[in-house]
């Protein structure tokens, strides 16, 4: 009998065990199944965010008017940023569109609404605020690379070369389509293009508001790889955001902050971080686009827009 219990014991110690072994791996399961699945926002949100294996994708989702940038969808991404800063597990980012386009750029109605406001003053302010919504990618202490999937242009492309690194379609058009259409630049482009593309290349691309596909802009140095389908752009993105991954987070985050010319400074016994440069030149864009909204072209150009025409300018 003793050795029965002894037996009995023994085997009952051993499915505990065995059990005991089963939850544990179980538990592991669910918690990478949770690291791989982690997401925010239904499919109503205008931006959503997956995260796997250390790296958030981030999804700009209004595919039916191809990724618009409008305020609201600013706001909604300056709170996923917010979000990713907190974490700690986050060492790269990636950021596209879902649907067809990366970004159609501006809304119309927005600009139209930027039109009806009389105020200079006003609209700088307006469009600072709406500037901020968007370059709160900088923030992110990480590298930010651009899944560009389709159509880039306006400020959709803006947004593009405010991320760290590029990989776009094979025959993704992007461009800086503001001078087509009665308008100065905005969301930092006189700042970004030049850095990316080098002055002359950029000072083209923003003054003729020209058009490339994606193999144009590699030979450019726009992006830094293309792919031959939309599902190719993501996985060769998430390759590059692998590799990234795998180096020290530390020494990538600094890095990042010294190829952003980051630096800090003493406001009101306050650290504060700032990119060198961008404040001035995202203040001159703001002054020069309240400039354009007062004037006859940028009307023409929205109307030439909508009624699918060769803009007439005069000013």
């Amino acid at each position: 009998m003793a050795a029965m219990r002894g037996g009995s014991s023994s085997f009952r110690s051993s499915l505990l065990l065995r059990c005991w072994g089963d939850v544990r791996q179980l538990a592991a399961a669910n918690r990478k199944y949770l690291s791989m699945h982690q997401q925010k926002g239904d499919e109503n949100q205008l931006v959503q965010y997956s995260v796997a294996d250390s790296v958030a994708t981030i999804t700009l989702n209004d595919p039916k008017h191809l990724n618009a940038l409008t305020e609201n969808m600013g706001d909604q991404l300056s709170e996923i940023v917010e979000e990713l800063r907190q974490r700690k597990d986050i060492r790269v980012a990636i950021l596209t569109g879902a649907g067809e386009a990366f970004s159609a750029g501006g809304d119309l109605k927005f600009l139209q609404a930027r039109i009806d406001t009389r105020s200079q003053l006003k609209n700088q302010n307006v469009m600072l605020n709406f500037y901020s919504r968007f370059l709160s990618v900088r923030k992110l202490q990480v590298p930010v690379i651009a899944a560009i999937n389709g159509p880039a242009v306006g400020a959709g492309l803006c947004l593009a070369v405010a991320c760290d690194l590029r990989i776009a379609h094979v025959s993704s058009k992007m461009g800086f389509t503001f001078s087509r259409l009665g308008l100065h630049p905005g969301m930092a482009a006189t700042h970004f293009a030049p850095k990316v593309l080098g002055p002359q290349l950029a000072t083209q691309m923003l003054l003729t508001g020209e058009v490339i596909d994606g193999a144009t802009a590699l030979r450019r140095g726009l992006v830094v790889d293309i792919a031959n389908s939309k599902d190719g752009v993501l996985r060769k993105a998430h390759t590059l955001a692998s590799d990234i991954a795998a180096s020290s987070p530390l020494a990538v985050r600094q890095c990042i902050l010294s190829l952003r010319k980051m630096v800090q400074k003493a406001q009101c016994s306050v650290r504060k971080i700032e990119e060198t440069g961008l404040s001035d030149a995202l203040a001159q864009e703001a002054l020069s686009q309240s400039i354009c909204y007062s004037a006859p072209d940028l009307q023409e150009g929205i109307e030439a827009v909508i009624e699918k025409r060769s803009p007439q300018f005069t000013t």
